[in-house]
């Protein structure tokens, strides 16, 4: 038992560093309302690879951290503010997008289960938290039609974030299952 808690501990501190790491792949073009990064990739790996302890585990400790000031969120952003500001509903959103990926991939073992896992916690969840919330922040309202438009641009990116999450959290979590 206590064996498992040490491997929980393990692997959410892993993927907390890869969201730190991810968070420095950003970029910010003129016409989008937020970045685009790399963390959205980590929590669809993390949701793939990971148990759900293990993901709630990473993305809890990943926005704790960001909360207290550690500059883990995109290009080394950290605080309360920063999470209180216009991609704060996104980071939370990481946190259910996890979970609802690695509660619905299955046995892991199947690419296009484990990539539609990925669109479905990855994509949609964390966009239904993050575009209300980032609307309010620009426009004071939680829907605005600009602000659901611009987030379209993402989609695409995302969609292959969530392909390449699916075939290589297979090969990794097949991975780490002979080395149990």
């Amino acid at each position: 038992m206590k064996n498992n808690h040490l491997k929980d501990m393990v692997y959410a501190a892993v993927f907390t560093a890869v969201m730190a790491i991810l968070g420095w792949i950003s970029i910010t073009l003129p016409l989008l309302p937020a970045p685009i990064t790399g963390q959205t990739f980590g929590v669809m790996l993390a949701g793939v690879i990971l148990s759900k302890r293990q993901a709630a585990l990473s993305m809890l400790t990943f926005i704790l951290l960001g909360a207290i000031g550690v500059p883990v969120f995109s290009n080394g952003g950290g605080g309360l503010a920063y999470l209180a500001g216009p991609t704060g509903g996104f980071i939370l959103g990481f946190l259910g997008g996890a979970l609802i990926i690695s509660a619905i991939r299955g046995d892991g073992k199947s690419i296009l289960r484990s990539s539609l896992s990925c669109i479905i916690g990855g994509i949609l969840f964390v966009y239904i938290i993050g575009i209300p919330w980032l609307s309010f922040e620009r426009t004071g309202h939680f829907f605005s039609l600009p602000i659901i438009i611009s987030n379209l641009f993402f989609i695409p990116g995302d969609l292959i974030k969530a392909w390449v999450a699916g075939v290589v959290g297979v090969k990794v979590r097949n991975h780490l299952r002979h080395l149990s």
